[in-house]
């Protein structure tokens, strides 16, 4: 790639703006991936610096070497304070952990950003991904503009750089069509004027019989608008109707594997042991959380009649788990809390947190690890570690803790219209226990209210561990009906919990159990919270409209026990439906295991993902190549029709003059000056010069004697006569090369001859046989330049 001579001011604004369009395109299509603008200074930062980089080589004649010294110079003194701010001094500086960053973004920026759940945080360092591409894609694209003599050529990077983009975005993008239309817009506009001026447009006509060529360049833009316009209409409307109703294939839905929480047994299971093994010892520390928080372990909101759990992938929201990343819960609202975590006898992928939480920073020589393997779930505000915690890990937490309506604030409040999963091995009776219950409630508030009462004021505590009154673990149907079917409940928080959300979910209220862990009210509030089983509790939360999930708490004080250790049932139970017996609690001590044949469904996955993607985009860059062949497909449309009816005229004659009139017409296409009203000889001079044709004059000549003969010609005749057009019109583009025929083919003037829009003459060409030395090199007279040519010292 080497300098240009010094360009005309009129190329380089035209240019530098078709070049800002074009990357204007790909730029906003990042949006839906940043989730906002957060991402425009860098991108447009990007854009800006490599146009004028490129902008400046051009000017200055220097190579492609230099410019690539600049180019990656360029990225690595501009890439902190736009890409990675976070990293810099003020914002500006960079220091060497930026240049640390910076180097190895280049490779591994890609990954971290498929690999993060759309839409990503600015502050995680996912800025270099479009600030890397803007830049480059400025440089070469600006570059190929101003260097190449077909401005086509640029196209090529701004391509590309638009279909990376998709690649990396979403599968629901903001506006494909309008995208692909801009793009097409812009690229047809552009090189349309661009051919324009290089046609000769601002050349002065000499002679007495030159026609004035003022406005040619007006209306040339006017019929390649109208063209475009056509071809843009054609190109939405089809569109609009080939649109993929299901989202499209990224690179994000191949790259980011499937997580199933399910794998993974549910802690609920396990809360009896925690109660027994871990009575007073340290499972972990927690500082900085406020008065009144609670730490949440899980939420559950899917039953199957044995256990409590996180719903399956196609119903309620316990089960949508996205990568942690800087930018959670930003909807949430409450009192902002920085909190701390550190992890002592607790292990397994569960993982304590407060709140909402925003942003979460690991600690120690797992950070890395942990980080990668972190989701969270903004719904149930519950996160999980598939590497699992163990004891010195640590983390900090950045998060909001919504506050606890009270029951005034609830009163006129409705339950949310929130989406659960069906229960499934819930006894029949439980529906009229839960009616029993709410009878006198006329509120929202007061129904739950009411089955809080029943239990937590009609039921009794027991862990039943050594020297307690007996309670059995586990939180089956069995275990829950054995509860409520009691003369006297005994139970602690796994089933009040189980048995209250139960309860609710069979009356239409949309209810989940919560399991975690908060201080004794005399110690709410203290610096340092220390969880130990004493402190592990089980919780109901239930879903208002106006204040989203409410705690409610229907376990019965621990100070509230039965007379006795033999619980009586009732006189007259009521009928209870068979259940099937509680399945062997799962050991607590054993890790979670995951199926064998995970890795094998997940490959199998991939590959189908992976084609599916390169179709997808296959198809679409064959959309937009037929979006920016539209224009041309018109033309080349018009002129076959034009020649068929020519060939096909109704009188014999006429054939013989459409066929005179291709002839000509071809040769006018081809840059030949014809006078318009010009008899057949006087156009077969001009013809025959052009292209140093002899039998141009005979033709001529034959054509005159076959129309105004004394008899019509034969249908013979008509065929000898297209024969020999033909066989002239083809060899009109030999010594030529494949872009003046292209050329050619897509020129206007004949098809505008005879209207208002008709092109003026051009300046009569020196024939080519006369040219040829001159092109080899050698020299001859000096002559006006040719209108035609390009004129670079415009």
């Amino acid at each position: 790639m080497t300098a240009r001579a010094m360009l005309p001011t009129r190329r380089w604004v035209l240019d530098l703006s078709a070049v800002a369009a074009l990357l204007a395109v790909p730029l906003i299509g990042f949006w839906p991936t940043f989730g906002g603008p957060t991402y425009l200074p860098a991108a447009v930062g990007g854009a800006l610096i490599g146009v004028g980089l490129a902008a400046l080589c051009t000017w200055l004649r220097w190579g492609i070497l230099p410019l690539a010294g600049l180019t990656l110079l360029t990225y690595f003194v501009f890439g902190g304070a736009l890409a990675l701010p976070h990293t810099t001094v003020l914002g500006v500086v960079p220091t060497l952990d930026t240049l640390r960053q910076l180097g190895l973004g280049i490779v591994t920026s890609w990954k971290q950003l498929l690999t993060t759940v759309a839409p990503v945080a600015a502050s995680d360092g996912h800025l270099v991904v479009p600030f890397l591409l803007a830049l480059v894609a400025a440089v070469l694209t600006t570059s190929f503009a101003l260097r190449l003599h077909s401005p086509a050529w640029a196209l090529l990077p701004a391509g590309a750089f638009l279909g990376v983009q998709i690649a990396l975005g979403t599968s629901q993008p903001a506006a494909p069509v309008v995208q692909g239309v801009v793009f097409a817009l812009v690229a047809t506009v552009w090189l349309a004027v661009r051919q324009s001026w290089e046609h000769g447009t601002g050349a002065v006509p000499l002679g007495e019989d030159a026609v004035p060529v003022r406005g040619v360049a007006a209306r040339r833009l006017l019929l390649g608008g109208a063209v475009v316009v056509v071809a843009t209409l054609i190109g939405v409307a089809t569109s609009a109707l080939a649109a993929p109703q299901s989202p499209r294939y990224v690179l994000r839905d191949v790259v980011i594997p499937p997580f199933d929480v399910r794998e993974y047994p549910s802690p609920m299971q396990s809360f009896r042991a925690f109660v027994r093994d871990f009575p007073d010892e340290p499972l972990f520390t927690v500082s900085g959380m406020p008065k009144e928080a609670r730490v949440r372990l899980a939420t559950m909101d899917a039953y199957d009649g044995t256990v409590y759990n996180v719903s399956d992938d196609g119903a309620g929201t316990s089960s949508a788990f996205s990568p942690v990343r800087g930018n959670m819960s930003a909807d949430a609202e409450g009192t902002p809390a920085t909190v701390r975590v550190e992890v002592a006898a607790l292990d397994g992928v569960w993982m304590p947190e407060v709140g909402a939480v925003r942003t979460i920073a690991f600690d120690g020589d797992r950070a890395d690890d942990l980080r990668r393997s972190a989701y969270y779930n903004e719904g149930t505000e519950t996160a999980v570690v598939t590497q699992q915690l163990g004891a010195g890990d640590a983390y900090t937490l950045e998060t909001v803790v919504p506050g606890s309506p009270s029951d005034d604030a609830l009163a006129d409040d409705d339950f949310a219209p929130v989406s659960l999963p069906d229960q499934h091995g819930v006894p029949q009776d439980f529906a009229e226990i839960a009616s029993e219950a709410v009878a006198e409630a006329t509120t929202p508030v007061e129904q739950v209210r009411a089955l809080q009462t029943m239990l937590a004021e009609g039921g009794f505590f027991s862990h039943g561990l050594e020297g307690e009154v007996l309670s059995r673990a586990g939180h089956g149907a069995e275990r829950i009906s054995t509860l409520l079917g009691s003369d006297q409940m005994v139970g602690d928080d796994e089933q009040y919990a189980t048995a209250m959300a139960l309860l609710a979910r069979e009356i239409g209220i949309p209810a989940r159990v919560v399991m975690g862990f908060y201080p004794e009210e005399d110690a709410s509030g203290d610096p340092v919270f220390t969880a130990t089983g004493d402190t592990l509790h089980a919780w109901v939360e239930v879903a208002f409209e106006d204040h989203g999930w409410v705690t409610f708490d229907p376990t019965p004080p621990e100070d509230q026990v039965p007379n006795d250790q033999t619980t009586k049932p009732r006189a007259d139970p009521k009928p209870q439906v068979l259940q099937p017996p509680p399945p062997p609690q799962e050991p607590v001590d054993l890790p979670p295991t995951v199926p064998d044949d995970r890795e094998s469904e997940d490959e199998s996955g991939f590959d189908a993902a992976l084609l599916a993607l390169i179709a997808a985009i296959g198809v679409g860059v064959l959309g937009l190549l037929a979006l920016l062949a539209a224009p041309f497909v018109v033309i080349g449309a018009l002129k076959a029709a034009r020649r068929r009816r020519r060939r096909e005229a109704e009188r014999a004659a006429d054939r013989i003059s459409g066929g005179w009139d291709e002839l000509v017409d071809r040769a006018t296409d081809y840059g030949t000056a014809v006078r318009p009203g010009g008899t057949r000889a006087e156009d077969a001079g001009a013809v025959g010069t052009a292209f140093a044709e002899p039998r141009v004059v005979t033709l001529a000549a034959r054509a005159d004697l076959e129309v105004f003969g004394p008899a019509d010609p034969t249908p013979e005749d008509v065929a000898e006569f297209w024969r020999q057009v033909d066989d002239i019109v083809g060899d009109m583009g030999e010594g030529r090369s494949v872009w003046n025929r292209v050329t050619a083919r897509l020129n206007v003037r004949s098809l505008l001859a005879g209207t208002r829009f008709a092109l003026p003459a051009r300046a009569p060409r020196e024939p080519r046989a006369a040219r040829a030395p001159r092109e080899r090199g050698e020299k001859s007279s000096s002559r006006a330049p040719e209108p035609h040519a390009p004129q670079e010292s415009e």
